[in-house]
């Protein structure tokens, strides 16, 4: 065997380990920062929902001769202003999360007070339609606390398989970036008071 034909078959080899490696490293973190995106299209679809549920909820309670114009011009505020926040699934950074989840926050306030409000219209609450409205609600805020603990799931971990070695390495080098999750209001760790 001639001399020189040892040092090429070590580096082929060299090379087609390394290639390996790389695109092996770069195809899953791919695949993983694809899951991220879809997780968030679920907690955007699940957001969605519920800002669809909103005018029949509104109309429903307009029907109310001399329910609180305020409370509900609040709603439809704050469901117009969530609607107007987009975020991208490309740029999942805190400051995007954070605009979203604060748009979003609006809205679940608003329609807090909504609620609270309605306690003192017995007719309303009596009606099939608003009862049906309220279960629908209900159930859209359990799939929102669903998907985004999915969506933190799916961030968590790609920026665990970002970070370990030596995928840290090939990862920064191919555009890789961590990724916030969706994090509790301040506060949230708290209980509210209930009083009555």
């Amino acid at each position: 065997m001639k001399k020189w034909l040892i040092p090429v078959i070590i580096i082929a080899v060299a090379a087609i380990a390394i290639y390996s490696l790389t695109a092996g490293i770069n195809n899953t973190a791919v695949e993983y920062e694809e899951n991220v995106k879809a997780s968030w299209a679920n907690v955007e679809n699940a957001y969605q929902r519920r800002t669809d549920l909103i005018p029949n909820l509104v109309n429903t309670v307009k029907g109310a001769a001399d329910f609180e114009k305020e409370t509900l011009t609040q709603v439809i505020e704050a469901r117009s202003k969530a609607t107007s926040v987009n975020v991208n699934a490309d740029n999942l950074d805190a400051a995007a999360i954070d605009k979203f989840k604060k748009a979003q926050g609006e809205v679940s306030s608003a329609l807090s007070r909504l609620l609270v409000s309605v306690e003192r219209y017995p007719q309303l609450k009596a009606t099939q339609n608003f009862q049906q409205l309220q279960s629908q609600l209900e159930g859209t805020e359990n799939r929102i606390s669903v998907q985004r603990n999915r969506f933190n799931e799916a961030v968590r971990q790609y920026n665990t398989y970002i970070r370990k070695f030596p995928n840290n390495i090939f990862a920064g080098m191919f555009g890789f970036e961590r990724m916030s999750t969706f994090e509790a209001d301040e506060g949230a760790e708290n209980a509210p008071t209930v009083e009555f």
